[in-house]
């Protein structure tokens, strides 16, 4: 006999506004029971200190994480002059201290230095693995940690404001494993400064906007009036800039069998006119397209030789 899975079959995404002091995974945890979803995952870490967007994937939904993991993040975040620390961030222990205060001026004239592909070193307390143990493991152990230059992409990094002369309020889009730490480091470093994440905030991930996120106690709320259901976004959410196509019963068949369906020329040419210009991991999803019965999705594939080819399906609404 098969062993039934715990929890209830739910699908969507659930924008969660994540309080500072908690990690991803026990926000996760903690929508998960609300929910008592099957199944959960979430699009992008946020360390504890910080606050903001985690999109937070249920059942079905977790199939279009890469997505939003993919996607573009904006960052809202506060730098502390005068004091270094060890993490680059207000949890760490004080390695340097400096007077230096950088004006306003010569900050906004060192930011387009960050603009663009760069070269960045990861933060010495970071997730990344190394021999096996993650950084972060290792530098709470005393052992130095040395970690390689990685290329990001910064879309656009700018100053919201100087609130005093001891803080600076930043706004940065930018692609996947970009760190703020990092940013603020260097920043410091090309204004003669010393300087920390004093704040974190996460605005949007990919599609999502922090504008749409709740909170946990929102959550429990909607959950004791039996609403919950009202917070969760579409299964596809994720994927929301994909071509749709609109497919009929016989081809929802074939698509959830993992076969491929015959697109018509007329349709195919429409289709590569909205193609999306982007990567989700290693593939490129200029040919991908999103097949949908009604408000259902049904298979996301690549468009190819008039034919649609599922590399991801969606189980049946319930099923």
């Amino acid at each position: 006999m098969a062993r039934r899975k715990k929890g209830n079959p739910v699908d969507g995404w659930v924008l969660l506004d994540k309080p500072a002091e908690m990690t991803s995974t026990q926000a996760v945890s903690a929508v998960r029971r609300i929910f008592d979803a099957r199944k959960a995952g979430h699009a992008g870490t946020l360390d504890p200190l910080a606050t903001g967007l985690l999109p937070i994937a249920l059942g079905e939904a977790t199939k279009t994480v890469p997505f939003a993991q993919d996607g573009m993040k904006t960052y809202r975040f506060t730098i502390r002059w005068g004091i270094s620390t060890d993490t680059l961030d207000a949890e760490g222990e004080e390695t340097a201290t400096s007077d230096v205060r950088p004006a306003r001026a010569a900050i906004e004239a060192v930011l387009p230095r960050f603009v663009g592909e760069i070269d960045q070193i990861p933060p010495a307390f970071s997730a990344i693995r190394v021999d096996g143990a993650r950084a972060y493991d290792l530098a709470r152990a005393g052992e130095t940690v040395e970690l390689d230059a990685r290329t990001v992409r910064i879309d656009a990094v700018s100053l919201l404001d100087t609130p005093s002369a001891d803080l600076a309020v930043l706004e940065m889009q930018c692609g996947k494993g970009t760190y703020v730490r990092s940013l603020v480091r260097d920043i410091a470093a090309a204004l003669g400064a010393e300087g920390h994440v004093a704040a974190l905030r996460r605005v949007a991930v990919g599609p999502f906007d922090i504008a749409d996120a709740l909170t946990l106690a929102d959550l429990d709320g909607l959950k004791a009036e039996g609403r919950e259901a009202q917070a969760l976004e579409p299964v596809h959410a994720a994927a929301s800039d994909l071509p749709v196509l609109d497919v009929t019963p016989d081809q929802v068949a074939y698509l959830r069998q993992g076969r491929a369906i015959v697109v018509p020329p007329r349709r195919v040419e429409a289709l590569r006119a909205l193609r999306c210009e982007r990567w989700v991991g290693d593939r490129d999803c200029s040919r991908s397209v999103l097949a949908m019965d009604g408000d259902n999705p049904v298979a996301i594939g690549d468009l190819q030789a008039g034919k649609l080819s599922p590399w991801r399906v969606f189980a049946a609404s319930g099923a």
